[in-house]
């Protein structure tokens, strides 16, 4: 989960994709309150908001696992 307005997450980010650029996904889940909001309603965030940041984050996630 990652929060682009935090500068400590940001360098982590960029870590990562340095030292593995070819062992990691592209898809950044970002931390969105609808994802947190989810499971306190007993949904998965398909269920809860399919139109919410994180929502979409994790369907581009499951088509690079799909491709891959």
């Amino acid at each position: 989960m990652h929060d682009s307005r935090n500068k400590l997450s940001q360098a982590v980010f960029e870590e990562i994709y340095r030292h593995f650029p070819h062992k990691i996904f592209r898809s950044v889940i970002p931390r969105n309150v609808k994802l947190a909001e989810a499971p306190s309603f007993g949904k998965t965030i398909r269920d809860y908001d399919q139109g919410s940041p994180g929502a979409r984050a994790y369907r581009r996630l499951s088509q690079e696992i799909i491709i891959s």
